[in-house]
């Protein structure tokens, strides 16, 4: 799904009026009824509606909504906020519209005003600005914010958060912000939700489709996308009834130290259960018992040194290779990741000491294989790239890097960020809180090096990795819950990712 800024999100909405053809009004009515779908299967109508609006299309789509939730029997206050003697046509005609309905109290707020007092128990949805705003809010719009926020009432934002920056940062914006619970956006997630400095404002969101014109949608340039299914499904290739073990790759895992042997068994089952046909993982001596009993499917390569990686093994056979779960951040460590930086030729994945030692070493980047993955948490990313002062900022580095070196660069959160060499970012879709837990990314390295083992792209390999990552940690949250999930169940569930993605029919049925 692309994700579209402000100025194409108004670019669409013209090109639909213009095009399907239908009137702007009808375009606000469409996405009026998808909110009161939401809305009436979410919220009882027993529960008493205010809705703040504005004086734009987002006020407009407002009153169409509480003329809709009246007549399903909601009781419903419009509270207009006047900021200005003009309204948006389709809103007068919405308003309009609403002031012929006895039922509904409609209350006019003005900048001299007392403002009106909200009851507890109170569904508050907020339709004064929405999207599109670039200055803060203040004066006495920004009272009517501020009561909205203290009054502890759920609130839910129409498209965006009044108040709210969709394509900047709102660290910088020193003006009053909607605080909802949840927002309902229109066709497309807005590029600011994306990030955690707004979760605050933006809660729990969720896109509603009103129709956009997928010729418009279809032809639009833009560098970020958002990750579902449907995008990530037509990428997996179909397995050859004749295939053998040889026809899926051969992953060598770097991985493991002492008292971190865990982190290599994470990421060498992980890499099995993406399909490689084969994993090696070159281990510290010591750890040899702990990897032949835990992994019996993973082939063992002994480092020299009981404790710490060394040096590499014959990288011949090997069709991918990632490195840095465990190993530590040792001189011989460090050297040796130096002279396997200079020894191969495949893109190579490195996650985290593997990240921290390139921290300590910046000179030899340039030298890294073109199409490697990097695999950073935001503390990680900070010692490769420097500190940033917010969340956009930190992207841009992101993208400034990835094009710079021409590598991919996966940084891990909550929609974990894959910046491409091409200038391209895809935001994932499928996580939970549950897997900020220890292990997790040492199972997302196994999935992406099983992947770079059988023959995918780069490219493909990290979105694929990515989602499917995410999505067996939501199929093991379904049966454990966010709190006793663990990286195991994550590597577990990850066959039941991989079926959720194609719809198999494992069952011989048809």
């Amino acid at each position: 799904m692309k994700i579209l800024p402000i100025d194409k999100i108004r670019e669409a909405d013209a090109y639909t009026i213009k095009h399907e053809p239908i009137p702007d009004i009808d375009l606000m009515e469409r996405a009026s009824r998808e909110l009161f779908e939401w809305i009436s299967a979410n919220i009882l109508n027993d529960k008493p509606v205010i809705i703040y609006c504005g004086m734009g299309n987002n006020g407009g789509d407002g009153f169409a909504l509480g003329r809709m939730l009246s007549e399903a029997g909601y009781a419903v206050e419009m509270r207009l906020v006047k900021f200005s003697d003009k309204m948006s046509p389709s809103c007068k005609t919405n308003y309009d519209r609403l002031k012929k309905i006895k039922k509904i109290r409609l209350v006019e707020i003005k900048p001299d005003n007392k403002l009106p007092v909200i009851k507890p128990e109170t569904i508050i949805i907020d339709a004064i600005f929405g999207s599109g705003l670039t200055r803060p809010v203040k004066g006495f719009i920004g009272q009517v914010v501020q009561q909205i926020n203290d009054s502890e009432n759920i609130i839910i934002a129409i498209d965006a958060p009044s108040g709210f920056f969709c394509d900047d940062t709102n660290q910088n914006n020193d003006g009053a912000i909607i605080k909802a619970d949840y927002t309902l956006t229109f066709q497309f997630p807005k590029f600011g939700f994306l990030f955690p400095e707004n979760d605050q404002y933006v809660g729990h969101w969720e896109v509603l489709f009103i129709g956009l014109h997928p010729e418009y949608i279809e032809k639009v340039e833009v560098r970020n996308h958002y990750l579902l299914a449907s995008d990530c499904k037509p990428l997996l290739k179909k397995r050859n009834k004749f295939a053998h073990k040889g026809t899926y790759g051969h992953g060598l895992l770097i991985a493991g130290g002492y008292g971190k042997m865990g982190a290599a068994v994470l990421g060498a089952k992980a890499g099995l259960k993406a399909g490689a046909g084969l994993i090696t993982a070159h281990i510290p001596k010591s750890g040899n018992t702990i990897m032949q009993t835990s992994v019996p499917m993973a082939m063992v390569s002994m480092d020299e040194n009981d404790h710490s990686f060394t040096h590499h093994p014959d990288l011949s056979p090997y069709d991918a290779i990632a490195i840095g779960p465990g190993i530590g951040t040792k001189k011989e460590t460090q050297n040796a990741l130096k002279i396997l930086i200079q020894n191969t030729g495949l893109p190579l994945i490195f996650d985290a000491d593997a990240i921290n030692i390139l921290g300590e070493n910046k000179t030899w980047i340039p030298f890294i294989p073109k199409s490697s993955i990097f695999t950073p948490h935001p503390k990680e990313f900070e010692r490769l790239a420097g500190k940033t002062s917010n969340d956009f900022e930190r992207h841009a580095r992101q993208l400034e890097f990835a094009q710079k070196y021409e590598v991919f660069v996966i940084l891990k959160g909550a929609h974990t960020a894959i910046a491409c060499p091409d200038g391209n970012c895809y935001f994932n879709s499928t996580v939970n809180p549950g897997m900020a837990t220890g292990g997790s990314g040492d199972v997302l390295t196994g999935i992406l090096l099983g992947l770079l083992a059988q023959g995918y792209h780069p490219k493909i390999a990290c979105i694929l990795g990515v989602f499917l990552h995410g999505l067996a940690g939501d199929i093991a949250a379904e049966k454990w819950g966010y709190e006793s999930l663990t990286a195991n169940n994550i590597t577990h569930y990850l066959g039941k990712a991989f079926q959720r993605l194609t719809h198999q029919n494992t069952s011989g049925s048809f």
